[in-house]
């Protein structure tokens, strides 16, 4: 590439001047290929120049020349007095400086590599802008993306100078783009252009001008634009969210600077090849208004054409040229290839393309920007066909199909005009009949049946997709058997019920290893017979298409050859006669479906199951039974079985059993699959069947505001259901308005059985305005649940009440954070479950400010927040994280803070973090309250922790080996002397000591060693490593501060074998013991556990595991209980106790004091199991809460279950 053409220095005059005195050679060597001899014509360039009176840039010209050689060459300084594109790029070129260069790299999304190469260019800024000039950030009529991304980085100063110069040197010289390009290649080149973009139009006229709504009837042709009516249109943003958008014309605006590849994807019959053809008729007919005019070249091709053709230039060649083109193969090329120009490919119909699996096609190749880089491309898809070859960058377009308002636009455009009363007339079939109205949400469908009903007398009452497609095609063929009488029509009618042959094209076609939807016109022809063919070619059903059979080994004249290829009028048809086949196939061959359906994913082909359950009722039970078998398959099975009209008692019984469970709408599901299960949820409030509960789990978008439907995110409705009893709406992590939940409980009152609402996942307003609140939601006394913070709505007073205790505390557990980057409304609800759980006595494990904190109140009352909210001191916090932005902390800020903390009266450690703190405070200035707890106090920025005696900090040794240097200890001092003669201070942070002495330990020693060891104010823990440690010493040599600081002492292997200072016995570890029936009762002044043969089981203070299998039956007692749970508490290091085969009381918010330990029942029947948390009984797995119904439940089915049992015949016995 030559930098001199492509930085625009070459005055446009100029090249005009010397386009008919330069040989056509000169322009290649301008492109690069041989720069010696592009020096010598610049050179004589420069005396023509001369000769001419003016001044072309001789200098600049030869050094740039000079660059292709020689990289290392500084480029010199452009001349200021160039016009045009070039003069803004080079004052462009001075104000993007390294730093704005990288910004700007990163927001584009360039590849590392490139941003590596930038970083390191001695010509980083002429670098970047052929960068953006290459992927279309900058061109001679658009630089708004470069703008948008100066905006993003606050560089709006630059961003406003920038679009100055833009206005000032090219709004005005250039204009257009048309201009530019008349200047940047040869004349010969651009008349070529002029040329090829003509037949291109002329090719798409064609196209778009003979679009029939209905096949059959010829006469009513429309152009694209009199029956274009935009659907709804989705994009997907940067964050995956699926967002509104507007109107196609914003379809590149959104990924612009981003991606040249965009995906239009949709359900069949959404619209996608309308919509192609309509940017298609914008660009040939230089549609004003749309953005789609602005292209130099588009080029459209339909997908399903091109199985076999290796590249772009065939295609174009084969399916857009004329016959009498004077094009040549390498002039197209050169167009292509030319990176000047502004070119748009738009690719129809991706799911018909038959090279879709190969990777080395040229479609995938430019999907996957491995050729044409330059070029936008535009793909059409259907949803369950994404191609995989695109990359995270690649842009998505939805199509959700019609609305009402889209329907009666087209309805009133294309069929009616006018007439209101026949447009009223139509309408009225859509909103009355529930199911022609969910499958008219498909353009196509909608298009198709306006068209039809607006000719018929009456109307079809349609229930199924089967019904609707059969009644179409029963209109086709009535229109042609109309035209003839006698004999003609009888075999007319004969073609209409006998297309076995047809079928059976279709669905090969379908289920091949490779989709072929095209096909040769003598292929078929003799497959079919000549009359069948032709009647089916003309109702429309199958169309011609003539293409050029071009052979490449023939010379130009004798290469280019016609043939007709046919294809079906839409895919639906092909699926539709492909159905048929399927439905003979599955009751004759049996094995080969089966085979056939673990190999073939339904979603894929639809429309061939749903087809073939409506056609053959036999069909239907060996599809519902083997479709169930996938994921979520019962969904889809109840989609097949609403296509037998005459079998609604079999589909009702489905429909009660998927009802009688949570229905589930999942953000991940599939579109088709949630449109299924809104149209199950329908039907089951049409025949008054009970649904228990709807939960729609992260794919809730909005309320619509008129209150009439639930809109998700993937632009499925869900209308008001009559018979639904519960509905749980579950949001991604965000602030959810006051008048957001009006509308959620206005849609809740709408749902007139509806009698609880649970919201989830989001941050709530506090408090909503009682009057707003519907009058159906306070009539009814529906319960409204905020099940993220276990809240319930007190509706008469639009407040938020506690109601559920256990969800406090998982949160507490879990420990809550208040973060700079929360929202107020966020904030103020975590403030509110803090005071709750006060209320409650919940203990919070943990708080962290994360760079919230603004300062302490000099009262100590309340810690102030940046959003202005407070902070009160919280009793039952347990650890406090204080991480402050970067600043310097004074010493009366950190006295504060340590009095704040002193007034959480449960407070245990209190780290800060983030900040510069004072490396000393006077010890007199600490809190009583935080001195008296001995809180640890950690400077979490070094790790730092305070010594609270003295106001200092000091760093924390995690261990301090002693190896084999021990010498002796200094009673008089308790100082211990090593080998070296030196003594080990007493004063360092140790928090574990390891000392390593091999031999026997007597009990002098070790007592010395603990003697020692108490000094260490931080010690938690003492390891004795190849030693043998005492069986026992005295009790009273043991110093009590050890034992309150709960110091573990312990000796090799694992740390396993502990010495018990409270006992002062060293406690071998017992797994686990296992009472098996051997359980009799607990002695209550021993505490030890009665046997069944009279003897005691004392406390096992090194106990592990303990498991209690009584008698089958048993019923253990309230006190029988108690004395349990305290025979655990003696057992320190008891973790695990299970209690099977009996019957233990109700536990009624009662916190027992089991430390460590967990609690498990297992009653011995079914698989329910059972655990204590927070003093409740709660299921194992599902972790919910064991409630007095349920628990009187369980007793029920125990005692049923072992009623044979002797201790449920003595209970008996005693009752009676």
């Amino acid at each position: 590439m030559n930098m001199t053409q492509d930085l625009g220095y070459l005055d446009p005059p100029w090249e005009q001047k010397l386009s008919f005195i330069l040989p056509r050679s000169l322009h290649q060597l301008r492109q690069g290929r041989f720069p010696v001899i592009a020096t010598i014509w610049t050179a004589i360039y420069y005396f023509i120049g001369a000769s001419l009176h003016t001044s072309p840039p001789f200098v600049i010209t030869v050094i740039m020349a000079s660059n292709v050689r020689h990289p290392s060459a500084e480029p010199a300084e452009p001349q200021s007095n160039l016009p045009g594109f070039g003069r803004f790029k080079i004052e462009l070129s001075a104000v993007l400086t390294i730093k704005i260069i990288l910004e700007l790299s990163v927001i584009f999304g360039y590849p590392n590599a490139l941003q590596d190469e930038l970083r390191n260019a001695t010509d980083a800024a002429l670098m970047m802008i052929m960068s953006m000039e290459e992927r279309g950030q900058i061109d001679p009529t658009d630089i708004s993306p470069l703008l948008t991304a100066l905006t993003e980085m606050g560089r709006h100063g630059t961003a406003r100078q920038v679009e100055g110069w833009f206005e000032q040197y090219v709004s005005i010289d250039e204009g257009r783009r048309a201009e530019v390009l008349k200047y940047q290649m040869s004349p010969e080149l651009a008349e070529k252009m002029v040329s090829f973009i003509s037949e291109l139009k002329e090719t798409c006229h064609t196209l778009y001008d003979k679009i029939q709504p209905i096949p059959y009837i010829k006469e009513k042709m429309y152009s694209v634009d009199k029956v274009f009516i935009e659907v709804g249109i989705e994009y997907c943003d940067r964050q995956g969210s699926w967002k509104t958008l507007s109107s196609y014309h914003g379809i590149f605006s959104i990924a612009k600077g981003s991606s040249r590849i965009q995906i239009i994807e949709g359900d069949p019959g959404y619209g996608k090849s309308t919509l192609a053809l309509q940017l298609v008729y914008d660009w040939c007919n230089d549609s004003s208004d749309s953005p789609f005019c602005k292209p130099d070249i588009m080029i459209f091709l339909n997908l399903r054409q091109l199985g076999g053709t290796t590249s772009i230039v065939d295609a174009i060649e084969q399916f857009l040229l004329p016959r009498d083109s004077l094009l040549k193969r390498r002039d197209v090329e050169e167009l292509i290839n030319n990176r000047n120009l502004n070119i748009l490919v738009v690719l129809d119909a991706y799911d018909e393309y038959p090279d879709q699996h190969i990777e080395d096609s040229f479609v995938r190749h430019m999907l996957e920007e491995k050729i044409l880089r330059h070029i936008d491309v535009l793909l059409t898809t259907r949803s369950s066909c994404i191609p995989p070859a695109c990359g995270s960058r690649t842009g998505r377009i939805r199509l959700t199909g019609f609305d009402e308002g889209a329907r009666e636009q087209y309805v009133r455009k294309a069929v009616t005009g006018d007439d209101e009363e026949e447009l009223q007339k139509i309408l009225e079939q859509f909103n009355t009949n529930p199911i022609l109205r969910d499958i008219c949400q498909a353009p196509l469908f909608s298009v198709m049946y306006a068209h039809v009903a607006h000719k018929e007398e009456k109307f079809h009452n349609v229930r199924s997709v089967t019904g609707f497609f059969e009644y179409m095609i029963d209109c086709f063929h009535s229109h042609a058997q109309n035209k003839v009488f006698g004999d003609e029509r009888k075999q007319l009618q004969t073609y209409a019920d006998d297309h076995c042959k047809l079928d059976k094209v279709a669905f090969e076609s379908l289920t091949g290893a490779t989709q072929q939807l095209l096909w040769d016109k003598k292929v078929l022809t003799t497959k079919f017979g000549a009359d069948f063919y032709g009647l089916y070619v003309d109702i429309g059903i199958l169309v011609e298409e003539e293409v050029i059979n071009r052979n490449r080994g023939a010379t130009r004249a004798q290469s280019i050859q016609y043939r007709t290829n046919v294809r079906f009028y839409h895919k639906l048809f092909c699926e539709w006669y492909a159905a048929h086949h399927l439905a003979r196939s599955v009751t004759s061959f049996w094995a080969w479906f089966y085979d056939f359906c673990e190999h073939v994913n339904p979603y894929d082909l639809q429309f061939v199951y749903r087809f073939a359950c409506g056609i053959s009722s036999a069909a239907a039970k060996q599809v519902i039974k083997l479709v169930k078998r996938k994921q979520d398959g019962d969904k889809f099975a109840v989609l097949c079985s609403l296509e037998q009209e005459e079998n609604t008692e079999d589909v009702l019984s489905i429909v009660r059993y998927l009802v009688s469970r949570d229905v589930h709408i999942s953000e991940k599901d599939t579109r088709l699959l949630q449109r299924t299960t809104v149209q199950l949820l329908e039907l089951a409030s049409q025949k008054e069947v009970p649904i228990k509960c709807l939960n729609l789990d992260r794919s809730f978008e909005t309320v619509d505001k008129k209150l009439t439907h639930i809109a998700l995110k993937s632009g499925v409705v869900v209308r008001p259901i009559v018979y639904l009893q519960l509905l749980i709406v579950r949001m991604e992590t965000t602030d959810v308005t006051e008048q957001e939940l009006i509308n959620i409980l206005g849609f809740a009152g709408q749902c007139v059985n509806l009698m609880e609402l649970r919201i989830d996942g989001c941050t709530l307003p506090l408090a909503i305005n009682a009057e707003s609140i519907p009058n159906q939601v306070i009539s009814r006394k529906m319960k409204v649940f905020y099940s993220r913070y276990g809240y319930k709505m007190r509706l008469e007073a639009g407040q938020w009440e506690m109601d559920d205790v256990d969800v406090i505390r998982k949160l507490c557990l879990d420990g809550l954070t208040l973060s700079r980057d929360d929202s107020v409304l966020l904030q103020q609800s975590t403030l509110r479950l803090l005071e709750n759980s006060s209320q409650h006595n919940v203990p919070v494990k943990c708080l962290n400010l994360d760079r919230s904190f603004e300062t302490v109140d000099r009262k100590l009352t309340h810690i102030a927040l940046k959003s202005g909210l407070v902070v009160r001191p919280i009793e039952h916090l347990q650890l406090l994280i204080v991480r402050m932005e970067t600043t310097d902390v004074t010493k009366q800020e950190l006295i504060n803070i340590l009095g704040f903390a002193g007034q959480c009266v449960n407070l245990m450690e209190l780290r800060i973090d983030g900040c510069t703190l004072p490396l000393a405070i006077n010890a007199e200035s600490i809190p009583d309250q935080v001195i008296s707890r001995k809180m640890k106090v950690f400077y979490s920025r070094y790790g730092y922790k305070m010594r609270l005696e003295a106001g200092q900090w000091v760093i924390p040794i995690s261990c301090l080996t002693l190896d084999r240097c021990i010498d002796k200890f200094d009673v008089t001092t308790s100082s211990m002397v090593l080998r070296s003669g030196r003594s080990l201070p007493c004063a360092l942070s140790v928090v574990t000591l390891e000392v390593t002495t091999p031999g026997n330990m007597s009990e002098d020693r070790l007592l010395q060693v603990l003697a020692f060891v108490k000094k260490f104010k931080d010690i938690e823990a003492v390891l004795f490593i190849s030693c043998v440690l005492p069986l026992s010493i005295p009790t009273e040599h043991i110093d009590d501060s050890l034992i309150t600081r709960n110091v573990k002492v312990s000796c090799c292997p694992d740390n396993k074998i502990q010495f018990n200072l409270r006992s002062g016995k060293l406690e071998i570890p017992i797994s686990e013991v296992w009472l098996n029936r051997s359980f009799s009762s607990v002695d209550p002044d021993s505490l030890s556990l009665v046997l069944g043969s009279g003897l005691c089981l004392p406390r096992l203070s090194s106990l592990q595991s303990l498991e209690i299998w009584t008698e089958p039956g048993r019923e253990v007692t309230v006190d029988e209980w108690t004395g349990i749970m305290n025979y655990v508490k003696q057992c320190q290091l008891l973790k695990k106790l299970h209690m099977r085969f009996c019957l233990l009381p109700w536990l009624d918010n009662n916190p027992t004091d089991h430390g460590h330990t967990t609690v498990q029942w297992y009653p011995g029947f079914e698989s329910s199991t059972y655990e204590i948390h927070s003093g409740r009984w709660q299921s194992f797995i599902s972790k919910q809460v064991l409630t007095r119904e349920a628990y009187d439940k369980l007793v029920t089915r125990f005692r049923e279950r072992f009623r044979n049992s002797n201790w449920q015949k003595q209970r008996r016995a005693k009752s009676e």
